[in-house]
């Protein structure tokens, strides 16, 4: 079993049976099949928080009423509740995340319902998660929801929204790491660029980390939002787009380390699955969406062979297959919730 250093893996305690009470909670966060994104989800879904792709999700990872579920990164809870009030009594549901305040909002559930358990932990760490919570048998569906959630963009003291002034922080986890400020502040502007560059595709990577230097010291998301307004342009064709998206987008996944968690996260949460069980992801930009559709493509594809080898296809050592083609939010969801226009849904089954 592989160890991980931090963050610590923090179960909470067990809830207090799934009754008439916890029935009556589930209820009054999302009804059956309550995704019509014209009024129940986005009232089943935390004031705070819509679930992305929701109607998809539980359609694609749910096959059957029983066994274990793992929400990867429970954020606000939104999927996890919709998966909860499909499941049966003897059901599991596992809610991982790093980010202390979505643990902490999640102990609500805990208490309501004794199915749930939730962790202090990345979804990197799945293995030691399911191991501790005494999981045999591999998990029948699991949900990665990549990158930053809403609650953490909309509230400025988190450091991710250009928007708003707040501290220069950007990590998903407060008490991990070091914080966007701190890292601009000591960094070599060779070092910014190539982080600008290689995890945000910006072109002006090199301008702006020149910039970020000669106007050190930082410690605002504004002042950085106003060196990067100055060095890039608005794109007259989408004006919408703030020129800081890509470098905040650049900072905050080289900051969590978000490349290296999403392919351990997807390593662990395949090795996790039970046979015929499921993973789904949620991704946010191209990047991400790149590395999980090569990760699927390798695990659905034979190896390559000489030609004409004669070889079985049960012999082909294929380990899975796509569920559907890619999926992205239909235009009911789009009225309600925006911010689903970027996300991509792609699942896929464990065969052998």
């Amino acid at each position: 079993m592989r160890v991980f250093a931090q963050p610590p893996l923090v179960m909470s305690g067990q809830g207090h049976g799934c009754d008439y009470h916890a029935a009556n909670y589930l209820a009054q966060n999302i009804t059956s099949e309550e995704v019509d994104f014209g009024g129940g989800a986005a009232k089943a879904a935390s004031e705070e928080h819509i679930p992305v792709l929701l109607r998809e999700v539980v359609h694609s990872l749910i096959q059957a009423d029983s066994g274990t579920y793992v929400d990867g990164t429970y954020g606000r809870g939104g999927h996890c509740r919709s998966m909860l009030a499909r499941l049966a009594q003897d059901a599991k549901m596992i809610g991982l995340d790093r980010d202390p305040e979505a643990v902490s909002a999640a102990q609500e559930l805990v208490r309501a319902d004794s199915r749930f358990s939730i962790f202090h932990a990345r979804f990197s760490q799945l293995a030691d998660v399911l191991d501790q919570a005494g999981i045999v048998g591999g998990a029948q569906g699991i949900l990665l929801d990549i990158g930053v959630s809403s609650p953490q963009i909309d509230d400025a003291s988190r450091g991710f929204s250009f928007n708003a002034d707040g501290p220069l922080d950007m990590r998903m986890d407060p008490t991990q790491g070091l914080s966007a400020a701190e890292w601009l502040n000591t960094a070599g502007e060779e070092e910014i660029a190539k982080v600008l560059f290689v995890h945000g595709e910006e072109r002006a990577s090199r301008r702006i980390a020149k910039n970020i230097v000669a106007a050190r010291p930082l410690s605002t998301t504004l002042q950085l939002a106003d060196i990067v307004e100055a060095c890039v342009p608005r794109n007259r064709n989408n004006l919408g787009k703030h020129p800081a998206t890509k470098t905040f987008q650049a900072i905050r996944i080289f900051i969590n380390a978000e490349d290296r968690e999403l392919r351990e996260g997807l390593q662990h949460a395949f090795a996790a699955l039970a046979i015929g069980g499921r993973l789904a992801v949620i991704s946010f930009h191209s990047l991400e969406d790149r590395q999980v559709k090569h990760v699927f493509r390798a695990l659905s594809r034979p190896p390559s062979m000489p030609r004409r080898l004669p070889v079985r296809y049960s012999e082909q050592g294929i380990s899975a297959r796509l569920i559907g083609k890619s999926i992205k939010a239909q235009s009911d969801e789009l009225a309600t919730n925006p911010r689903a226009r970027s996300a991509t849904l792609r699942v896929i089954e464990r065969i052998c």
